[in-house]
């Protein structure tokens, strides 16, 4: 699996919950997730940032953005004439905050750096049967 992220907020190349949880995630699935992390001021290369947020943009302006129901409904109904439709939900769930990862915890994730720019770009492979 390849995911392309930014470079920062909290699914940047620091934070440590980031990588335990795609350590989880890649032991559930048994599948290696390489990740590369657009460079600080780079995400402008992210095709989804002009693909889909600046179609949003242009369909929700002039609106009063005022609640979470009108947010979803201006981006359920962007749509372009190559035929890019947007889905939207609202996800209720209670995220913890603060979460604290331990340096054994980032001990058991199995992540391997590639030479170029290797806190921008890794692969975190499924840890052995009977570790986590």
């Amino acid at each position: 699996m390849l995911i392309e992220a930014d470079a920062g907020g909290c699914n940047g190349h620091r934070p440590r919950l980031w990588k335990d949880e795609l350590q989880q995630l890649a032991n559930d699935t048994g599948l290696a997730i390489s990740v590369c992390h657009y460079p600080t001021g780079a995400s402008k290369w992210n095709p989804i940032e002009h693909r889909l947020f600046s179609q949003i943009s242009r369909n929700w302006a002039g609106h009063p953005l005022r609640s979470l129901p009108t947010m979803l409904a201006l981006i359920r109904g962007t749509t372009t004439t190559t035929g890019l439709c947007v889905d939207a939900v609202l996800d209720p769930t209670p995220y913890a905050k603060g979460i604290k990862v331990t340096p054994e915890q980032m001990a058991t994730v199995n992540i391997r750096r590639r030479q170029l720019c290797p806190n921008l770009n890794y692969t975190i492979s499924p840890n052995k049967l009977g570790s986590s």
